[in-house]
């Protein structure tokens, strides 16, 4: 019995195919080939088949793989009608949970992170207690938050880069001049 199948061609990572006719006996790879019918190649979707070969062969009883019968079909040669197209195959999601899509809308919009965040609960703890300990409370509060920025301060003054920048550019001055 002959089949239409497709042998691979074209090097290895962009393949490439013909379209053939063969014994069913023989793997496509065996180079015994009774006639070639065409050839497709999966990357640009291009396909040239000979169809007055291919509907010849159909007649005579060849059988074509269900690649080569949707080609064919896509082609416009008229299939007989023990030719059977197979079903689709529907695919599964392996974890659809996974997925953006499915996920809950709160996942996905991370909320901002602010620097008040952490002194709202001291606010409203503070609104709780007695007037005269919540004067105290935010005087406290406002010496936390502005630490942090007075050592930032402090180590920029600090830092030589500056003043060795200015002693550098008054020593190419004096060079220049001695010169």
């Amino acid at each position: 019995m002959l089949a239409i199948r497709m042998q691979r061609t074209g090097r290895s990572g962009h393949a490439q195919f013909r379209v053939i006719v063969q014994d069913a006996r023989f793997s496509p790879k065996s180079g015994r080939v009774v006639a070639y019918l065409g050839s497709y190649n999966p990357h640009t979707k291009a396909t040239t088949i000979d169809k007055d070969k291919a509907s010849q062969y159909l007649t005579n009883g060849a059988q074509p793989s269900d690649r080569v019968a949707q080609l064919l079909k896509k082609e416009g040669v008229k299939l007989p009608a023990w030719v059977k197209a197979a079903p689709d195959k529907k695919r599964s999601i392996r974890n659809p949970d996974k997925l953006r899509r499915n996920r809950p809308a709160e996942e996905t919009k991370p909320e901002p992170v602010e620097a008040s965040t952490p002194a709202e609960p001291a606010e409203e703890a503070i609104a709780d207690a007695p007037a005269e300990t919540t004067e105290t409370a935010v005087a406290e509060e406002r010496v936390e938050a502005e630490t942090p920025g007075e050592e930032q301060a402090e180590k920029t003054a600090e830092t030589p880069s500056e003043e060795t920048a200015e002693a550098s550019d008054q020593e190419l001055a004096d060079s220049t001049k001695e010169k």
